[in-house]
């Protein structure tokens, strides 16, 4: 049996019983994670221009964008929603890859259950077998070519997608198989774009696109049924050099890759969070203040210098890529939210020339969630700090209790306290929900 058609059986066939507890709880986790960034991001001009858009185009009122109440078609929905799940980049990665699965995977099951009143088991289940099968592709495709050049959240994305809004329309296996085919030739994503709106644009598209194929092959369009293993396929086109597509069916249904997605306790690439954590740390040494600090120097993995090294960002959407930025903000404001990552913050001077004082090296012993950084004061005190795990790594992970605390901040910076512990509730709660209108018009600005 082919790689597509063994994760299009898994989609439509595996039961929600099947599915561990532990696994239907982490679900939750990323639907609970993904609503808070998302509804803090509605806060970000860049979602007027969709609205405009939408607005200028009309279309039929089928679902919701999130936290703002515009209802409009099904396809806009749910590309507005994946571009407010990845802007403050706040979401989620799949450790150890970059992906960020629950952007362009969850959003099309939002809107598809909205508008058909699905109950929030029937679409917990389609997030949890997106984010699943998305994951593992992931894994089979992280290969250096792929991540050099692909934004993976955008090439990837469009299976978890096209996986979670086929499980919601009933496609059985062959159809599954299709709308994989022609998501899959629609699945893009560059990583010249980044620093500019344009990186959260790509789960946006990544969720529409799914979305788009899963309807298609609902009516019949046809499609491959090989576009993950095919000669002229998605591996062959995105990803020739390392692919290991075996592991995208290893152990399924028995080994799940999405306990491994982590959650962001910080606002910015995840490969600066453990540089972050040692700096909140060294802030806290004696005599430790911005203007004293004459340098920091330190090890890294090598790919933190490689995807996030921006030692001068000009504006805030490139400062949430700049482990300096973060770094600085860190020691600054002992902070790393979407307050520290805006163009005003990025152009301060004082953040800039501490930006200029940090010098790291990239050293292979060095794992992707750690980091040793030495902080050097003006008198010559040195402090060191060793992070082994960085917060909201797998081996460090965020408790729910934390993220109970990230959504009220977030939420909470749209909706009133009453409205965010409501939500909560009903989240932690998801599978007993008769319908998912209720769960978004809760998420509403005004009600």
């Amino acid at each position: 049996m082919s790689t597509t058609f063994e994760l299009a059986k898994f989609v439509v066939n595996t039961p929600p019983e099947a599915i561990p507890d532990e696994v239907v709880h982490h679900g939750k986790r990323c639907v609970i994670n993904l609503l808070a960034v998302a509804l803090h991001a509605t806060q970000n001009p860049a979602l007027g221009i969709f609205l405009d858009l939408f607005a200028e185009e009309g279309g039929r009122k089928q679902a919701s964008v999130l936290g703002v109440g515009v209802k409009t078609t099904l396809q806009n929905a749910t590309m507005a929603n994946g571009f407010l799940a990845h802007l403050d980049d706040f979401d989620d990665t799949l450790l150890p890859t970059v992906f960020h699965p629950s952007a362009p995977t969850i959003p099309p099951a939002l809107a598809l259950s909205e508008h058909g009143h699905a109950s929030g088991r029937d679409f917990l289940t389609a997030c949890v077998l997106g984010l699943e099968v998305s994951c593992r592709i992931a894994l089979a495709v992280q290969g250096v070519r792929h991540g050099a050049v692909w934004h993976m959240t955008g090439t990837v994305g469009v299976f978890g997608a096209a996986g979670s809004a086929g499980r919601l329309l009933g496609l059985d296996a062959n159809r599954m198989a299709q709308a994989f085919g022609l998501a899959g030739t629609q699945a893009s994503g560059l990583r010249e774009t980044f620093g500019t709106m344009t990186k959260a644009f790509h789960p946006a598209r990544a969720a529409q696109s799914g979305l788009l194929a899963a309807q298609l092959a609902r009516r019949g369009f046809t499609s491959t049924t090989s576009i993950l293993e095919g000669r002229h396929g998605f591996v062959a086109a995105l990803c020739p050099d390392a692919a290991h597509l075996e592991q995208a069916t290893a152990s399924l249904g028995a080994r799940w890759e999405l306990m491994n997605n982590a959650l962001k306790p910080y606002a910015c690439g995840i490969l600066a969070h453990a540089m972050v954590d040692a700096m909140r740390e060294l802030r806290a040494r004696p005599g430790v203040a911005p203007e004293r600090v004459s340098g920091v120097s330190g090890r890294v993995n090598p790919l933190a210098i490689k995807l996030e090294g921006r030692p001068d960002p000009k504006t805030g959407l490139e400062g949430r890529l700049s482990f300096q930025h973060a770094m600085a903000m860190a020691l600054i404001d002992g902070a790393a939210y979407p307050a520290q990552f805006t163009d005003e913050r990025v152009g301060d001077p004082a953040v800039a020339s501490l930006r200029r004082k940090i010098d790291v090296v990239g050293d292979e012993s060095i794992a992707q969630d750690a980091c040793e950084l030495t902080l050097t004061l003006t008198d010559g005190t040195r402090y060191t700090e060793r992070v082994p795990h960085a917060t909201g790594s797998i081996d460090n992970p965020l408790s729910d209790a934390q993220l109970d605390e990230k959504f009220r901040a977030l939420a909470g910076s749209v909706l009133p306290r009453t409205r965010v512990e409501e939500l909560l509730e009903m989240l932690w709660q998801l599978e007993r929900l008769h319908d998912i209108g209720k769960l978004v018009r809760l998420c509403r600005t005004q009600n």
